[in-house]
């Protein structure tokens, strides 16, 4: 059928710039009321939380300086979030089964993970299948201390100071035996970073634990090892143990005569091992926000970073985007020292 010719197209309407004006005001209004409205909601979820326990997952049994610090951590939130924070020890797989338990945990600001160096960085390239991704599942909160290691040998040994340690270890190539805490684990590839910087060769010894492996160095069993200085300091005193150097660009208060790695000519060996807090992915920003400010304010007191200082570590409070960055820098970093170690995914 033909169009009617005669049909008549209706009027364009006529521009009215008050009636665009009011349209305008009115979606100006309703995006300010929902702004507002989101704001509001914000600051109820944070007044209201928590209104019940939290639970805190440490990835490794009691007694370690993982589960010290998250027990201290957890306490101290207890008294300022006025509701129970209760430590969840579970431990195996490397760190993998807790942090697998918090990455499949309700988002919901109720399950909080003490991740370490291992479970959010190295274990991404140390495991063949990792159940989780740190950079997917997890939700940044802030880092709660920074810590280096000593470089410790056995007293008997014929090696007085870094220099002379090297010479032997050169002289011996092979000969020699380091103890770690586990194959994979952070003390293994610093080690293994140690000795690719310094052309060393020296046996790996794994342990189960950073414990067994510093209670069969003093016995003479291994002759070296990377320890934290909590667990090296008392032995260093009693002359059961040597530290020829110290891992991080500072010297440790309590053991002031140890030099860095710097001072001893290794300044491109500056490695740390390190402790945050994650929570899992989808978890209200502001939530994560109101965390990582309590924490800080807790690291932040005289009792914390007296302990902290006397440790040899740096208090954290870093914002959740710098923790996010950081763990993104550590698992390339490790990533490329498995690489060079020749290491196979387990």
């Amino acid at each position: 059928m033909r169009p009617n010719s005669t049909a008549r197209i209706a009027p364009t309407k006529h521009f009215d710039p008050d009636t665009l004006k009011g349209r305008v005001c009115f979606l100006c209004c309703a995006l300010i009321g929902l702004l507002a409205g989101s704001a509001t909601s914000e600051a109820a979820v944070v007044e209201r939380y928590p209104l019940r326990p939290i639970r805190a997952i440490v990835p490794f049994a009691p007694g370690g300086a993982t589960d010290i610090m998250a027990r201290t951590i957890s306490a101290k939130l207890s008294e300022r979030l006025g509701q129970q924070v209760v430590v969840d020890n579970r431990a195996g797989g490397g760190g993998n089964i807790a942090a697998t338990m918090t990455a499949r945990a309700a988002p919901d600001g109720y399950t909080i993970f003490f991740g370490t160096i291992s479970t959010l960085a190295t274990n991404v390239s140390t495991f063949r299948k990792l159940p989780y991704d740190p950079l997917k599942d997890f939700a940044p909160v802030t880092t709660t201390a920074i810590s280096p290691m000593f470089l410790v040998t056995q007293a008997a040994l014929p090696a007085a100071s870094y220099g002379e340690l090297m010479a032997l270890a050169r002289a011996k190539p092979g000969q020699l035996n380091y103890a770690s805490s586990g194959t994979g684990g952070a003390s293994h590839l610093m080690m293994e970073l140690f000795l690719s910087q310094t052309g060393l060769k020296v046996t790996h010894v794994p342990y189960k634990g950073a414990g067994p492996a510093l209670t069969d160095l003093i016995a003479g069993q291994v002759q070296m090892s990377l320890q934290q200085p909590p667990g090296a300091i008392p032995y260093l005193s009693t002359g059961k143990l040597r530290a020829h150097a110290v891992t991080s660009r500072w010297r440790v208060a309590t053991a002031s005569e140890v030099p860095t790695m710097t001072e001893v000519g290794l300044p491109q060996f500056d490695v740390t091992s390190w402790q945050g807090l994650v929570v899992p992915m989808g978890t209200p920003q502001v939530i994560v926000r109101a965390l990582q400010s309590e924490i800080k304010s807790i690291l932040s007191t005289r009792e914390l970073q007296a302990r902290l200082i006397a440790e040899g570590s740096e208090p954290g409070g870093i914002t959740p985007e710098a923790f996010a960055e950081h763990i993104r820098r550590e698992i390339a970093r490790w990533a490329e020292v498995v690489r060079v170690a020749g290491y196979t995914p387990e």
